[in-house]
């Protein structure tokens, strides 16, 4: 944001519902209020031509916006480490990841969140990787925004990003679409997500980070400041 706003763009962040400085709601944390939402927000500042930037979950909420609401005032899209199109094994997506690995998720937020965010946080950057050197800062920051979201929204939020099948929102990204992506991911493998993506999403183009992880707008901060800026410019 800091990149992007130093080189003369406007830069608008959100907090998810339920997450970080939203208030804690207990209805709503769902796929389609999470974009109703980003519409709210996007009508009241009355947004055009922008580019939509989502990370993982908010990559889903990128898509999920542009298929329930259209891309009339969309001029790009990115999604990074994006859960799209689907996580979850089924019968139509028999590479999927069981649903036993989301519950085994639940258990533990609901069990002890705080020792949750902190396990979860080595396989996120690639910490647990041979010769990764581990940012104390980096896993303190990410401990802190896990912990200032309500409960009730992590663990739901679980589903949304696993079992929601964004395959007929990606068909409506009608717009130039950039899709970044580790592959060394842990969290969203590259094979279920980035590879499909590109094959379903109208415009898209894949950009593959050669060993970065889940984390990687912060272990990659520079290559993809320099793309997302490339990308603005194209």
């Amino acid at each position: 944001m800091l990149f992007l706003a130093q080189n003369g763009y406007r830069v608008i962040a959100h907090d998810r519902r339920s997450h970080g400085r939203s208030e804690q709601t207990w209805n709503g944390n769902t796929m389609d209020q999470y974009a109703d939402d980003l519409a709210d927000l996007i009508n009241a500042l009355d947004l055009h031509e922008i580019m939509m930037v989502g990370h993982s979950t908010g990559g889903g909420e990128v898509a999920r916006y542009i298929g329930r609401h259209g891309a009339s005032r969309v001029a790009k899209a990115v999604l990074i480490g994006a859960v799209t199109p689907l996580m979850l094994k089924t019968t139509d997506n028999a590479d999927g990841l069981p649903l036993a690995v989301f519950d085994d998720m639940r258990r533990h937020v609901f069990d002890n969140r705080a020792q949750f965010f902190q396990d979860f946080t080595l396989a996120f950057y690639g910490y647990n990787r041979p010769g990764a050197k581990i940012s104390e800062g980096v896993c303190e920051s990410f401990w802190r925004q896990g912990m200032l979201a309500g409960i009730a929204g992590v663990y739901e939020c679980i589903k949304q990003f696993s079992e929601i099948d964004f395959t007929e929102d990606l068909k409506k990204m009608v717009v130039p679409t950039l899709v970044v992506h580790g592959d060394d991911d842990q969290i969203v493998p590259i094979q279920l997500s980035a590879l499909r993506t590109v094959e379903i999403a109208p415009r898209a183009t894949l950009k593959v980070y050669a060993g970065a992880p889940h984390g990687l707008p912060t272990i990659c901060q520079d290559q993809l400041n320099t793309d997302l800026l490339a990308f603005i410019k194209s």
